[in-house]
């Protein structure tokens, strides 16, 4: 007996001293750990139950004895049992994990020996060896990415913050103007405004040529109402899409109020001659809604607006030229200049959104096409991480400094977004705690690297199961499959050449950080 103990005490300090499992255990391997632990209480219950009723039976003092070492011996056996069942789940979990963390702070905690025990030094996918076992646990590495970050990155990501909040109210202001000028108009209804694309996402930094970009849906006037009709061409998630406009009619109306007269069943003649032109006959090509004529209309409109508030406000404006998007250029009376773009879109469904302003960039030639956009659902996705991640998470850290270091070219910063996004759903928010930013930069690159050798990184929204619930997707983007944003990279060996040489810069110039 005393030897089946120690050899079970042994075991148990085998398993518990040198291996550190990481605190984000896999949820099944967690559950099946809980019900063994269950199985075992309930076994040891009934078996102290039954010992404790053969103790109480009028039998001899020698048969007591034997029913005791009896039960001793079961018990030392399924203590055994036990322990070998702890021993393959541990070791199981340890060689199945996805993304071996590192928790610092008990690393720190621990003593110089244990430090030493655990320096084996652990491969990244694709044998990407950018930090050292030493630079993973040592807080001087940790200390010199904070320095850096406060140096070059925190005022300007400060600085982006306020600038948005300054953004919105001003625009905010120009849209209730252009409310209040269209409300006796039979043209567009502007909603407010929303701030997309990575300065609203929250992990952009202030430059030169920082835009702050900002969506405003529209609205069908009275009389009218939008239709999405999607086109051949374009795949998700840039569809093309064209808003086919139909007159409603409005004769209640009419009859109740006498204040219009209803296009659908009225002569044109009529109504142009007492109401004022209705959509089809000043933003339409046809039957649809025109992209350059709207952007046209809504630059005439903000101008006027500005007219109205411009002695409130502590800027001048200026309507950029543009011919798919309001492009406004504000001038602070301390000097500063930024440069802010109204884009306007058309929403279907309360989920697929669909916007003008990109189709320059798209080079179409029709003025009635419309692009599907993902913008709207990108931003809400880091609005739900902000919420279930921890005070001051590094998520967003991550993506400035690499952000901040990498130069565009084969690879960008939409790449890196990507990973991140991915990552944010592969691992627990708590893995995302500040004391994890060394672990979490690995991860990204590690991941990047890995879809690099692969040719492959897909789409964060289409065909993604991890994506939250609380992201709203068009039923096209959940049954739609994987979209690879490394296809040119697959298709052309010089470009997947120079993302390799990319990538190996930017884990140097992290590196060098850290040195």
């Amino acid at each position: 007996m005393a030897g089946g103990l120690a050899l079970l005490l042994a075991m148990l300090g085998i398993v518990l001293q040198p291996l550190k499992v990481s605190d984000h255990m896999d949820v099944a391997m967690e559950q099946w750990m809980q019900q063994r632990k269950e199985q075992e209480v309930e076994l040891m219950t009934r078996l102290q139950q039954e010992f404790a009723e053969m103790m109480q039976e009028p039998q001899s003092g020698l048969f007591r004895r034997d029913v005791v070492f009896a039960t001793w011996d079961l018990w030392q056996f399924g203590a055994f049992a036990a322990g070998l069942v702890l021993l393959f789940g541990l070791f199981w979990m340890a060689t199945e994990q996805d993304f071996d963390e590192c928790d610092s702070s008990s690393g720190l905690s621990s003593s110089s020996s244990e430090e030493e025990g655990e320096g084996e030094e652990q491969e990244a996918v694709g044998a990407v060896h950018w930090l050292s076992p030493e630079q993973q646990l040592d807080c001087p590495g940790r200390r010199a990415l904070e320095t850096f970050y406060q140096q070059h990155l925190w005022g300007p990501v400060q600085d982006v913050a306020h600038t948005c909040k300054v953004v919105e109210e001003l625009v905010g202001n120009l849209l209730h103007a252009c409310q209040m000028l269209s409300l006796t108009t039979f043209l567009p209804r502007l909603e407010w405004c929303i701030g997309v694309g990575s300065v609203f996402e929250g992990w952009s930094y202030h430059r030169q040529d920082t835009v702050y970009r900002l969506l405003v849906l529209l609205k069908p006037p009275p009389g009218h109402s939008f239709h999405l009709k999607l086109g051949t061409g374009g795949e998700l998630p840039a569809r093309h899409g064209h808003v086919h406009v139909k007159l409603e009619c409005m004769c209640e109306r009419e009859q109740l109020l006498g204040d219009v007269l209803c296009f659908r069943h009225h002569s044109q003649i009529r109504v142009r001659r007492y109401q004022r032109p209705g959509l089809l006959h000043t933003l339409c090509t046809g039957f649809y809604l025109d992209v350059e004529k709207t952007a046209r209309w809504f630059q005439l409109f903000v101008r006027n607006a500005w007219d109205m508030i411009a002695a409130e406000q502590n800027c001048q404006l200026t309507v950029l030229p543009s011919s798919h998007s309001c492009k406004l250029q504000l001038t602070c009376d301390s000097g500063r200049t930024m440069h802010t773009e109204i884009m306007l879109g058309v929403q279907q469904d309360n989920l697929g959104l669909f916007m003008g302003s990109q189709e320059a960039e798209a080079g179409l030639s029709s003025s009635t096409t419309w692009l599907e956009s993902c913008a709207l659902q990108e931003l809400l996705f880091f609005r739900f991480m902000a919420r279930q991640a921890p005070q001051g998470s590094c998520h967003l850290m991550c993506l400035q400094l690499l952000t901040y270091l990498l130069e565009d070219s084969v690879l960008s910063s939409v790449h890196l977004k990507t990973v991140a996004m991915h990552l944010l759903t592969l691992l627990p928010p708590s893995a995302w705690c500040p004391e994890h930013l060394l672990e979490r930069l690995r991860d990204v690159l590690r991941y990047l690297h890995c879809c690099l050798e692969e040719k492959q990184l897909h789409h964060f929204l289409l065909g993604n199961e991890r994506v939250p619930r609380e992201v709203p997707l068009p039923a096209a983007f959940q049954t739609a499959s994987p979209l690879n944003l490394f296809q040119r990279l697959a298709q052309q060996p010089d470009a997947h050449a120079q993302a390799l040489r990319e990538f190996t810069e930017l884990q140097d110039r992290l590196r060098s950080l850290l040195d």
